[in-house]
């Protein structure tokens, strides 16, 4: 199957319409019924994490979603080209950061009651394979769930 991209402006009601994309790909990619849920959740965090950075420090550029199926796998990858320095000043991921340092959205999540990395931990137990990959341009996770192969 071909890859389906996806780009879009980083607004909340968008995310609803990455899920449905993604779901209806993974149905045609033959990933389980059971799982389906599962793939549905995952982007939808994905996506809003991504939507969260941009519209603090990028609200210009879109979030983009890659939909492929390889090799018996389902993949989905949600970019955003917002660099994790910018998009997280002192937060968990930043070198010397701390707990409990105001300013950053994880940690306005934390004061809320939500733990920092609450969105990841969600993503990683609804995937079956995750990876994140942080670079100078962005962020990008990469989920995938086994499917039965060529789209029918």
């Amino acid at each position: 199957m071909a890859t389906v991209e996806l780009s879009f402006t980083a607004l909340p009601a968008h995310v609803r319409t990455a899920r449905l994309v993604a779901t209806a790909v993974a149905r045609r990619s033959g990933v389980d019924e059971s799982l389906l849920d599962e793939v549905r959740l995952a982007v939808g965090e994905a996506c809003s994490r991504a939507v969260e950075g941009h519209q603090m420090y990028c609200p210009a550029e879109p979030v983009r979603l890659a939909l492929t199926d390889q090799a018996g796998r389902f993949e989905v990858e949600v970019t955003d080209t917002c660099a994790p320095d910018s998009r997280w000043p002192g937060g968990p991921g930043a070198p010397g950061a701390r707990a409990g340092t105001p300013g950053t959205a994880s940690q306005e999540r934390h004061s809320a009651g939500l733990p920092a990395g609450l969105g990841i931990a969600v993503i990683e137990g609804l995937a079956d394979e995750v990876q994140i990959s942080e670079t100078a341009a962005g962020t990008s996770i990469r989920m995938s769930w086994p499917s039965a192969g060529a789209a029918r």
